[in-house]
């Protein structure tokens, strides 16, 4: 099993994406990466790895910006270290791929070259959000899909439940519906529409409309949305959690009072930090590719490109993606939305 990880991509590239991989390969021997990217630049932050068995690079001499246009960007620049990581995916080179990227060419680039599942009308951006009473919570969709239909939210539901299941072990995965009330009758006709189909879909727990201020109270493991709302939620989550930690560190140090206190404090917060530690969950999936393609955080530095990568090579260890897509076609749950 060998897993592509696009080294120019992310605010930190290459350095946390090589030292990630060097991390990685380190506490797992059986673990075998493909750097993508500029040879020269890698093999220079490698250092001593540059021969490493576990670690091969893969020459790509363009990179797609955070500003360049997805769709534009992903077929001007064919020899991106994006676009060629994931053309290795598609031609079995490598098993999985990791970018820390553009989201949007991220998704463009697999859905050029892998496709879609069988049955997937849209796949799904996720975003993997830690939660103060739980493992965490996977909300979907968070910026593929702007205006779905209940069928995209239905899908979005059972491939979010499947993925819980099969890579996270969650035996029964609890799924929500992003709403304005728990009321069965709030929201839009989409999400109306959307409750009821999911009421009655008994291959998931659906447990009815979930609330944005119940999002990390560990009320549901999956969380079902649009892409404009889950992106709105995304970077508002992102936000205040860097503010609230910025404005309680400076109180912290606004007296001699208050610093005793924080000396007293600090391993509760140095607790609640790592729940709510974004880097710790290192990356979210892209489902409804037909191939198994992992987004990691703009920002993320070499411990979150660490854990994408050995929770990619778990996925592949338990040959998730087959069943996963078996799952989904005995599950039929395209809908007509006339």
């Amino acid at each position: 099993m060998r897993i592509g990880l696009d080294a120019m991509g992310g605010d930190l590239a290459p350095i946390a994406p090589v030292q990630g991989t060097i991390m990685a390969v380190r506490g797992n021997p059986a673990l075998k990466v493909t750097l993508v990217g500029g040879e020269a630049v890698i093999r220079e932050h490698l250092g001593e790895y540059a021969n490493h068995p576990q670690i091969t690079i893969h020459s790509a001499s363009e990179v797609i910006a955070m500003d360049d246009e997805p769709v534009p960007a992903v077929r001007k620049k064919r020899h991106s270290s994006m676009v060629e990581a994931v053309r290795a995916l598609q031609a079995g080179v490598v098993d999985a791929v990791i970018s820390a990227g553009n989201t949007g060419a991220l998704m463009a680039s697999g859905m050029f070259h892998v496709g879609r599942m069988q049955g997937v009308e849209r796949p799904a951006l996720t975003a993997v959000f830690p939660s103060v009473k739980s493992w965490g919570v996977l909300l979907l969709d968070v910026g593929a899909n702007l205006d779905p239909k209940p069928s995209h939210l239905v899908q979005y539901a059972l491939l979010g439940s499947l993925y819980c299941q099969e890579v996270l072990g969650i035996a029964e995965p609890r799924v929500g519906l992003l709403n304005v009330g728990v009321e069965e009758g709030k929201g839009p006709r989409e999400l109306r529409d959307a409750y009821g189909r999911l009421s009655e879909l008994a291959s998931i727990r659906f447990v009815g409309n979930v609330e944005a201020r119940e999002l990390l109270q560990g009320r549901a493991d999956v969380v079902v949305c649009g892409g404009f709302v889950g992106n709105v939620v995304l970077k508002l989550v992102e936000g205040v959690a860097r503010d609230i930690f910025h404005e309680v560190r400076g109180a912290f140090l606004h007296s001699w009072a208050t610093r005793a206190a924080g000396l007293i404090m600090r391993p509760h917060l140095r607790e609640f930090s790592r729940k709510m530690d974004y880097q710790a969950t290192g990356g979210a999936p892209l489902l409804g590719l037909d191939g198994i393609i992992y987004k990691c955080h703009g920002s993320s530095e070499a411990r979150a490109f660490a854990a994408a990568l050995d929770i990619a090579y778990g996925y592949l260890a338990k040959d998730a993606q087959a069943r996963i897509r078996n799952r989904l076609l005995a599950a039929s749950v395209v809908g007509d939305d006339s």
